[in-house]
């Protein structure tokens, strides 16, 4: 395994403390579990979006930080989605 990759477990700690922040961030009500999912799935989207920029995180931190702001936009995203319906 490479030093930059996360383990699974530190993965979803690292992802539900993202989705977490990004919650308070967004001022969104979510539980535990969907920030669990938005900040990590969140991470890969926004580590795609940056590796296409020629900008890298590496390690927890930037795992951190990926998730934060990948959750932000797929909590975007969704509001987005959300109103086009109503």
């Amino acid at each position: 395994m490479e030093e930059n990759q996360v383990g699974w477990l530190a993965a979803i700690i690292v992802g539900a403390l993202a989705g977490w922040i990004a919650e308070k961030i967004m001022k969104s009500d979510q539980g535990l579990l969907l920030n669990i999912i938005l900040g990590i799935v969140g991470a890969m989207i926004a580590n795609g979006l940056f590796s296409i920029l020629g900008i890298s995180f590496g390690g927890i931190v930037g795992f951190l930080v990926a998730g934060v702001i990948g959750a932000c936009i797929l909590i975007a995203l969704g509001r987005m989605l959300k109103g086009r319906k109503a």
